[in-house]
Order: structure tokens, then C-alpha cells, then sequence
């Protein structure tokens, strides 16, 4: 049977993360990066593709752990298995690396003595190449390409080689311990550097809770919060400061559909919210490198300015499928690489200087080159908002004139008034994007507006919905008591609801992403619903739907990027930034304090 995806636990080192399910089995880790090739991919296949297993003997696949939960405010996972013989703890953990990426596995004995196995099925490039494995200075090392896995365990256990795997059997008893560690590292190069696994655990453990420490936020729902801070964290690539949207790629948006796309790379779209998140909770390094990772990755033309890059804000990610590989459910086909990268979001430009001023308002260290990347970015933008283009939603139908888009020019043009007016000295004409301001907002209202039915549509002229028009009290474009948008949000609420949480956009009919199927309630919009009423004045409703939110997530506080309300399941790539950066916001504005904004 396979597992739900909010089976599965996370684990990481801030550069790359696997899937830990309830089974004792990895199912999912890339490696050296989030966006490399994977070694385990059964999640997208089968345990043939690869996996890890570590369970007590005579368990089978679909028999799960007695329970489990992360060793305090941190990304160590402990798994406790209650048999017949006795109590068993696996404590799953890779630790920030030096060089090489560890994944490590420490079996305890609780109370009274369990037989343990383990199954190691390495299969590199995403469950398509079996390595050729040797015996090598106490290590069983696994070898393919340009891909080399060391295994050793602290002490040595009976291990043999069956049907392509590495197979170990040991006992346990209480008090006794046996410590597995997988190592990767270029084929080419020597031996990795051996790591004390009981040592690194402590290491661990310290890193993360000086690092959840510095956690500024007090207000109601903090142990939320900062689980959803640490897998932000975890979703952040310490190299470059990138934060990937989610660590998996094709996990899909409808159980047998084609909505399955790769989440392994950095989008734009998140850059003020994720901002946001990070400076409400005091996390000001973690935003300046997110800051910095922005302007790196979008320097140059603007008019060949991307939606997303990769971690080190690489510009080509093409888009290809993988046959082998089943799907998730049998939901086909599994891609890696996304194609959307080449397509136009203009409200990618808004979400860049909003992102930026938000920087310089929350006291970060201003860059030189920061307003001179603005004024370039609106410049291309003042000769093109006009135009249509694929939206946030990055459709593959034709493209529209989205009133998101266009909100977000308004949002462009707006910053850089109110920068220009807290500081005249900055070079820029006020008046230039003064006009081009009220040009965008009227022409939203008059092209964007049903009159009619009191609510901004998803398009010009459409009478389609969009989730996204809820950020327009976010934004400033319009004030929290206009009727306009009041009646959005009801419009929106009423129309795109689901059991109280909200979809992003009618996926019925001739659907405007021209993509056949379905998909579950977007997750991130239902906290933007949650925004919305808190801000128009509904706090009771918003704190009804936010605690509502809090109960979709996993025994571990994880989210997915979407919910299937009929099923009661969780439903896309996982977990995602964009669910967890909602929940950070809405619970500070609940709190009163309202996320940080740059309006």
C-alpha cells in the first residue's frame, strides 16, 4: 500500500532533504543537491527504484511505527517501534555538512532486546542505474558514474549482498546501539572523511536550537510557526541562500493525473511573502541572504528576467519525463526540469521591488546596485504591463491579461513612489511612476471589475475567479473597507470554496490552464483567505479558518501544497515553502502585528 504523502517525515542538512515514512523506509533523497539526481526514488516508482529501509525483522512494507515526532524544535526525527520483545527508537538525521552529505541512522534499544533489519536499495539518476557495490575499509561502497555511496555502521553488523541490495541484521537491547551512515561523494574522489554519528547528533541537535533561539516571535500559535520556520529553513540551500518552493519533484495535484511538475527550484513569486515570514520572526540573516540570492539571480536584461532559477540561480531547467518511473499512485508522467521558466509573469517585476523595498524597510544592509536593478526592472515594465501573459499560475493555455499581473505592475510602480518620496536624494522621476500607477489601477477597475457580481475576476473581461485577487488588500491596492473588495472575498469564498478552504481558480470546463483533470484546494490561498477577513475586519472567521488550516497538517506539522477535501489527504509536492510561508503570515496577523509589507 502506498503511502499518503503526509506519511512521510522530513530530514535535511540545508542542501538537500529525503522522505522518511512511517514504514522505517527513505524514500525520496537527492543527492548532492535538492535538484540532483535521485539514489532513492521508490516514492515516484517503487522499492525497486530505491530505498532504505531500517524496521524491526518479520515487519513488512505497509506495517508502520508505533509513533514519532521531531526531537524538540529541530529536524531530528525519532521513530519508536513497540514489538512484542521490547521498544526500539530510530533517531534519522543528516547533519549540516563540511564536504560530503551524510544521512545517518541511530538505532536504540529502549526496553528489552529487538531484532532490527535493514535494506539499502541504491539506484542513482532517479531510480534508473544499479551501482556495483564492494567491500572497502569497513564500508560497502556503492559505485556509478559520477556518483559513489559509502555505508558503514558503528559497530559492525552481519551485512550481505541479495537481489541488488545491501542487507544488514542486528540486535538491539536496552542500552545498546548501532549507528548506520550513508555518505555521498564523487566517484573520482578519495574516501570521504569518516564522522563520529553520536557526535554529529549532538551537533545537530545544538545547531538547531540556537537556531530556533533567535526566534523572535511570541504571539499565539508559535509551535506552529516555528515548525513551519524550520522547514523553511530546511528548504533553504545554505550555499546560495536559495529557498526551494519544495524538495520533490511530481507529486501530483489529482491522484492519477498529469498536474505533476518539479518544485526543486527557487520562484520570485515568493520573494516579498517569504521576506515577510523571515523578518516577522526575526530570521534578518536568513532574509538578507534570500535579499542577496534575488539580486544575483535577476541581474541582467530585464526583459529575459525568469519566474524562477535554479539554487544558484542557474537559468535553464529544461523540462524533460521520466518513463520508468510509475508516478506517485500511478499519477504519470513524472517530470524534472520545468518548462515554465521560459514563460512571461510579468507580476514577477512587482514581486521583485516589493520584495526589495520590504528589504530596506525591515533595516537590511542597503546594496548599491539594488535601485538601479529597480529602475531598470520598471523601466522594461512601464512598456510592457500592457500586455498579456501566463500569470502566477504559470497556465499552458493562452495567455490573458491576469488582474493579478496587473496588480503587481500597480505594486511596482507604487514602491518606487513611496521610496522616492522617503528619500528624494535616489535618482528617478516620482511623477513618471505616478502616472503609470494610476494608469494601471484604473484600468484594473474598469477591465478587471464585474460590477455585476461586486468582485475582481481572474481576467479581463472573464467571469472566471482567481484565488490571487485576494492579495489585493495585502498589496494596499485597494483599502481593507472597499466594498470592491469585500465583495472579492466573498465572491472568491463563494465560488472557489471547498469545505472552507479555497481553490486557486475553476479547473472545470474549458479550464484557462489547458490542462485536462483536476487538483485540490491550494493550500497558500486558503491562508491568503485567512489574511483577507483578518484584515476587512472578520477576525473571528479568520481565526475559525486558520485553526481549521492547523488541523490539515501531519503528526509532524508538515504541509503540502495542496488538499484533497473529498479524500482528506494532502495532495502535490511536499513539503511546500509556499503552504508554510502562508501559515508564518496569517499567524502573525492574527497576532495583530500584520506580516511585514512593503506598502
Amino acid at each position: 500500500m502506498t503511502p499518503r504523502i503526509e506519511d512521510y517525515a522530513l530530514i535535511g542538512d540545508l542542501q538537500t532533504a529525503a522522505l522518511v515514512g512511517r514504514n522505517g523506509s527513505i524514500d525520496w533523497l537527492c543527492l548532492p543537491r535538492f535538484d540532483s539526481g535521485a539514489c532513492f526514488a521508490a516514492l515516484l516508482g517503487d522499492e525497486e527504484n530505491g530505498h532504505w529501509r531500517i524496521a524491526p525483522q518479520g515487519t513488512g512494507p505497509a506495517d508502520t511505527c508505533t509513533r514519532r515526532g521531531y526531537a524538540g524544535d529541530s529536524l531530528v526525527l525519532e521513530t519508536y517501534w513497540e514489538t512484542r520483545t521490547g521498544t526500539v527508537k530510530v533517531i534519522d538525521f543528516m547533519p549540516q555538512r563540511d564536504k560530503s552529505p551524510d544521512v545517518m541512522r541511530i538505532v536504540e534499544g529502549v526496553s528489552g532486546s529487538v531484532a532490527m533489519s535493514s535494506v539499502l536499495r541504491l539506484r542513482f539518476d532517479f531510480g534508473s542505474v544499479v551501482p556495483w557495490v564492494r567491500k572497502a575499509h569497513g564500508h560497502r561502497v556503492a559505485v556509478a558514474g559520477p556518483d559513489s555511496v559509502w555505508l558503514r555502521s558503528e559497530p559492525p553488523v552481519k551485512t550481505w549482498g541479495q537481489q541488488f541490495s545491501t542487507c544488514s541484521s542486528f540486535t538491539v537491547a536496552e542500552g545498546e546501539s548501532v549507528a548506520f551512515v550513508l555518505t555521498w561523494h564523487p566517484s573520482h574522489s578519495p574516501r570521504p572523511k569518516l564522522i563520529d554519528p553520536h557526535k554529529a547528533l549532538k551537533h545537530t541537535l545544538h545547531d538547531w536550537a540556537k537556531w530556533t533561539g533567535r526566534c523572535t516571535y511570541e504571539g499565539p500559535y508559535r509551535e506552529a510557526v516555528l515548525r513551519s520556520l524550520i522547514t523553511l529553513k530546511a528548504l533553504t540551500y545554505a550555499p546560495t541562500g536559495g529557498i526551494v518552493a519544495a524538495p520533490t519533484t511530481s507529486l501530483p495535484e489529482e491522484i492519477g493525473g498529469v498536474r505533476n511538475w518539479d518544485y526543486r527550484f527557487c520562484w520570485l513569486r515568493d520573494a516579498t511573502l517569504t521576506l515577510g515570514a523571515m523578518v516577522s520572526a526575526g530570521y534578518l540573516e536568513e532574509a538578507e541572504a534570500w535579499r542577496d540570492w534575488l539580486l544575483r539571480a535577476v541581474a541582467g536584461d530585464p526583459a529575459d528576467l525568469q519566474i524562477m532559477y535554479g539554487l544558484a540561480g542557474e537559468r535553464r531547467l529544461p523540462e524533460t519525463e521520466l518513463p520508468w518511473l510509475g508516478g506517485y499512485e500511478n499519477s504519470r508522467p513524472v517530470r524534472i526540469g520545468n518548462a515554465a521558466v521560459r514563460q512571461r509573469q510579468l507580476d514577477v517585476y512587482g514581486e521583485v521591488i516589493d520584495a526589495l523595498r520590504l528589504a530596506k524597510v525591515a533595516g537590511l544592509d542597503d546594496k548599491p546596485h539594488a535601485w538601479n536593478l529597480q529602475l531598470s526592472l520598471l523601466g522594461f515594465l512601464e512598456s510592457s504591463w500592457r500586455e498579456p501573459d501566463e500569470g502566477l499560475w504559470e497556465i499552458r493555455g493562452a495567455r490573458r491579461h491576469f488582474v493579478h499581473s496587473k496588480v503587481m505592475a500597480w505594486v511596482a510602480a507604487d514602491r518606487a513612489v513611496r521610496s522616492l518620496e522617503e528619500n528624494p536624494e535616489l535618482p528617478g522621476d516620482a511623477d513618471r511612476w505616478r502616472a503609470m500607477r494610476d494608469a494601471v489601477h484604473a484600468e484594473v477597475c474598469e477591465k478587471g471589475y464585474d460590477p455585476e457580481r461586486n468582485t475582481f475576476t481572474q481576467s479581463y473581461g472573464s467571469r472566471e475567479l482567481d484565488a490571487s485577487t485576494l492579495l489585493i488588500v495585502r498589496t494596499g491596492f485597494l483599502p481593507p473597507d472597499d466594498p470592491r473588495v469585500i465583495g472579492t472575498v466573498d465572491a472568491v469564498r463563494a465560488e472557489l470554496g471547498s469545505d472552507g478552504l479555497v481553490r486557486r481558480y475553476s479547473t472545470e470546463g474549458a479550464s484557462v490552464d489547458g490542462l485536462p483533470g483536476d487538483e485540490g484546494a491550494f493550500l497558500a490561498c486558503s491562508f491568503w483567505l485567512v489574511d483577507a477577513l483578518q484584515r476587512i475586519g472578520r477576525p473571528e472567521e479568520a481565526r475559525e479558518l486558520f485553526e481549521h488550516l492547523l488541523e490539515l497538517r501531519n503528526d509532524l506539522g508538515l504541509l503540502a501544497e495542496e488538499y484533497d477535501v473529498t479524500a482528506g489527504r494532502q495532495l502535490g509536492n511536499y513539503p511546500q515553502a509556499f503552504s508554510h510561508i502562508g501559515l508564518v503570515n496569517s499567524a502573525v496577523d492574527l497576532a495583530g502585528g500584520q506580516a511585514e509589507t512593503a506598502g
